[in-house]
């Protein structure tokens, strides 16, 4: 769980073991033994939408944020109105945009910005 690169749900982890897979009820109370042991530390296992994962109590969230290097990115003067007119001229085309400004649009930044979560602070 604390190398994968997301949430793993119970289907997931039982589909990992390919001698002897342990039934639902095995791994839910395994987890539930992990998530008591869990109780008095920094850390805990959470139940979440597309399974389980390894994250830092909220209460600590202040001081770990500490550790990040994280800086918002920089966007430059040609996106920023690209995001402008997407923002003002709603609904809004391709061909809308690269007409308005006369050049290439960012709107492949924003969205492959977007795909890969970049800009999203969202805790």
């Amino acid at each position: 769980m604390l190398a994968a690169d997301g949430p793993l749900s119970i289907d997931h982890m039982i589909g990992l073991f390919v001698e002897e897979q342990p039934t639902r009820a095995e791994l839910q109370q395994v987890l539930d033994d992990i998530s008591d042991s869990c109780i008095d530390r920094g850390f805990e296992l959470k139940k979440v939408a597309g399974g389980y994962r390894f994250q830092i109590r909220l209460e600590y969230g202040e001081w770990i944020s500490r550790l990040w290097d994280e800086k918002p990115p920089r966007y430059s003067r040609a996106l920023l109105e690209t995001l402008a007119l997407i923002a003002y001229r709603q609904p809004v085309t391709r061909g809308d945009i690269e007409e308005v400004r006369g050049v290439e649009d960012h709107l492949a930044t924003l969205l492959d910005e977007q795909a890969h979560g970049v800009g999203d602070h969202r805790q």
